[in-house]
């Protein structure tokens, strides 16, 4: 039986990929446990999944998956987690930001019956204004979140393999990983490292991806936004009512008045405003049932020395346990 499962993964990783490989290797063979990695090609552009062919056929313990195209992180964790067979599962990234040296200190907390052990960054280097953004956001989330979500706390973490039935047992399309692993429980703890700069290559994570992927979070798991919609209508009812009776009674006590043209235009723009911002957060959500309900598969699978018991809920083009030769 597989005691250790390593999920990775990757996207247009193939400068780096390498020295990832072996510094996990390094990390598990003297810990004389038996182990896999899972990697997760996510649609890459570049000879990521040239290198992942390779280690394969090198070492018996590695296994890929290639995407047909980029579906996004979510997915590709999502396909890793089916591929993994491990008693405890690691969830890292291929940049080596997440040092595989933590590896055994979060084995050794799962020892002590934790289920979940997250290796959580404390962001230095990071520049002052992303920091401050950061921090903001989890405030927020916080407040507004029905779930708890600790700042610096990513995907960086070990799992037991009930942990990790209970995220594949859930069927939503839309997933938000850091959500979903405080929303199943089980018992955590974390630890702090020291946050590192990628080995090679360009971040995936523009300001762009992450100012949607923060957006998603906060749709994903509280309907409070729907709830700050109808208060902001009913104080702007009770608003627009006061106004209207200190006019009336403007009115009865010193006669027909002007109305002012820079106060209508005002309410007027800010009413407009608050609607279309009101209808922009209904439509988040009803695109999101939209796409619940059309229940397509998480993503598709180009190629893989997976079998299709593993790629379940996925759609696989290739027969299942072969691979498609390179053109």
């Amino acid at each position: 039986m597989v005691q250790i499962s390593i999920v990775v993964p990757c996207y247009n990783e193939s400068e780096v990929i390498e020295a990832f490989h072996d510094a996990v290797i390094t990390t598990l063979e003297p810990l004389g446990r038996t182990f896999e990695i899972c990697y997760v090609d996510d649609g890459s552009s570049d000879g990521t999944i040239a290198i992942l062919k390779d280690l394969a056929g090198a070492d018996r313990r590695v296994r890929y998956t290639s995407f047909s195209r980029n579906f996004g992180k979510e997915s590709a964790m999502l396909a890793g987690m089916r591929m993994s067979r491990g008693a405890a599962v690691v969830l890292m990234d291929a940049d080596l930001q997440h040092p595989p040296e933590f590896i055994p200190r979060m084995l050794e907390l799962h020892q002590h019956g934790y289920d979940q052990v997250i290796a959580q960054r404390d962001r230095t280097h990071e520049g002052a204004l992303r920091t401050a953004l950061c921090r903001a956001y989890y405030r927020l989330v916080r407040r507004c979140m029905n779930v708890e979500i600790v700042n610096g706390a990513g995907d960086f973490r070990l799992l037991s393999r009930r942990a990790i039935d209970a995220l594949l047992s859930l069927p939503e399309n839309n997933r938000f990983s850091k959500g979903l692993f405080s929303w199943i429980g089980f018992d955590t703890v974390s630890f702090t490292y020291e946050n590192v700069q990628r080995a090679a290559g360009q971040s995936k994570w523009s300001g762009r991806h992450l100012l949607n992927y923060g957006i998603d979070g906060l749709i994903s798991f509280n309907s409070r936004p729907l709830r700050l919609a109808i208060h902001t209508g009913l104080w702007l009812f009770l608003s627009a009512l006061v106004y209207a009776l200190w006019i009336i009674a403007n009115v009865v006590l010193d006669g027909v008045d002007t109305p002012g043209y820079a106060t209508l235009i005002t309410a007027v723009v800010a009413l407009s405003g608050i609607q279309l911002a009101t209808l922009g957060v209904i439509g988040e959500y009803v695109g999101r049932i939209y796409d619940e309900s059309k229940r397509r598969p998480h993503y598709v699978v180009r190629e893989t020395n997976e079998s299709a018991a593993v790629l379940d809920s996925g759609l696989s083009l290739e027969p299942a346990g072969q691979a498609r030769p390179e053109a």
